[in-house]
This record gives C-alpha cells, sequence and structure tokens, in this order.
C-alpha cells in the first residue's frame, strides 16, 4: 500500500495514541494521604477492576455532568475494591488526578509524516475527556477530528462510530485506513468499509512511500 492510495488515515485512541502511565504509585500515594495505606501490588489489581468496570461504560460520559457521574462510580469500584473505607465523593479527584495518559512511543513521530499527506482523525472507545488529552498534549494540531464513543454513542465494533469520524473528514471508507490494537478496531473498520492495519503506528508506515 502506498500514501497515494489514501485520503485519510484513522487511529485508535487507548494503546495505538496514548498509553497510561502506572498509576499504581500515585494511587497509593494519594490514598495514604488519606491514611489509608495499600501495598501497590493491592492498588494495580484494584485499579484493573476499575479499568474493567469502565472500558464497556465509557461512551456514557458524553458530557461533563454524566461524565462526573461515570468518573464517581468507577472511584466507588476501585475504592470497593481495595475495602478502602473511603466515600467515593471524596476520591474522584484525586483518582482522575493518579491517571497521566502520554503518547505511545513513535506515535507522533509517525502522525507528523503523515500530517498533510491525508486527513488523520482518531476513533476511540472513550469518554468525552478524550479531547482533553489530546489537547494537553499537543497532539490536536496534528488531526482534522476526534470521535469518541461518547459523543457517537456507539463503540467499536460497531461501524458507526468510524462513519461519524468519515463524515466529518469528508473521506471515503475505501480510501481510508485505520490503525488499532484491538480485534474490535478491525472488525469496526471493516465493516465500516474502511482498510485496517495493526498498530504500532511506528511500524504500520515503516515502508511506505
Amino acid at each position: 500500500m502506498r500514501f497515494a492510495d489514501l485520503d485519510a488515515v484513522t487511529v485508535d485512541g487507548y494503546g495505538t495514541l496514548l498509553q497510561l502511565r502506572d498509576p499504581a504509585p500515585a494511587l497509593a500515594a494519594e490514598l495514604a494521604a488519606l491514611d489509608v495505606v495499600r501495598a501497590e501490588p493491592d492498588v494495580a489489581a484494584a485499579f484493573l477492576a476499575e479499568a474493567r468496570h469502565y472500558r464497556p461504560r465509557s461512551h456514557l460520559g458524553r458530557d461533563p455532568d454524566s461524565l462526573a457521574g461515570l468518573r464517581l462510580e468507577c472511584a466507588g469500584v476501585f475504592l470497593e475494591a481495595l475495602d478502602a473505607g473511603i466515600a467515593p465523593e471524596s476520591f474522584v479527584e484525586p483518582f482522575i488526578r493518579s491517571l497521566v495518559f502520554e503518547p505511545v512511543p513513535g506515535a507522533v513521530e509517525t502522525l507528523e509524516r503523515l500530517a498533510g499527506r491525508v486527513k488523520l482523525a482518531v476513533v476511540a472507545n472513550w469518554d468525552c475527556s478524550l479531547h482533553e488529552h489530546v489537547e494537553r498534549l499537543g497532539l490536536d494540531r496534528l488531526f482534522d477530528t476526534v470521535v469518541t464513543s461518547a459523543e457517537a454513542g456507539v463503540a467499536k465494533p460497531d461501524p458507526g462510530i468510524f462513519r461519524v469520524a468519515l463524515e466529518r473528514i469528508g473521506a471515503e471508507p475505501g480510501r481510508t485506513l485505520h490503525v488499532g490494537d484491538e480485534a474490535a478496531d478491525e472488525a469496526g473498520a471493516r465493516a465500516a468499509g474502511l482498510r485496517f492495519l495493526p498498530a504500532p503506528l511506528a511500524s504500520a508506515f515503516a515502508d511506505w512511500s
């Protein structure tokens, strides 16, 4: 495949564009500040329980109010897993503060290479806060649009989320490639008529001209 064959590239959010810095040390420190001492492995296990709860519900964080409700619910799942004895309301801000996202190695360099040659979009199963993470990292300069499952109303592998992105950037599915790291990425992209390559971004375009 060549760049001449494409008008647009869409990329997955978590695992392809962004990754989460290990939150266990920060979460353990936030708990300790509230006189709740837990070992980091236990904190990490509780966070995984929260992540399993969050992922199928990420689309419910559509706006500030619904996002606040989702975050409260997830903080509660985390605290319950630790038997922390803290009211979730008092731990939402420390919990969110501990979640720091950063670009996947090689992703930004690859996107900078693609920018200007094709239209770029993020298509992610994420709540509405993804826009804030993208802007904080200065990545918004690279993308024509960012589409989350929260705003699309459907999550991958539903092809509907890809159709929203295609409409926004004015691209045909047959001339659009999606890069992602999960089966839902490939299934959703192909169902919407897009081409697909597996992440990471850096290797996906290594030999392109």
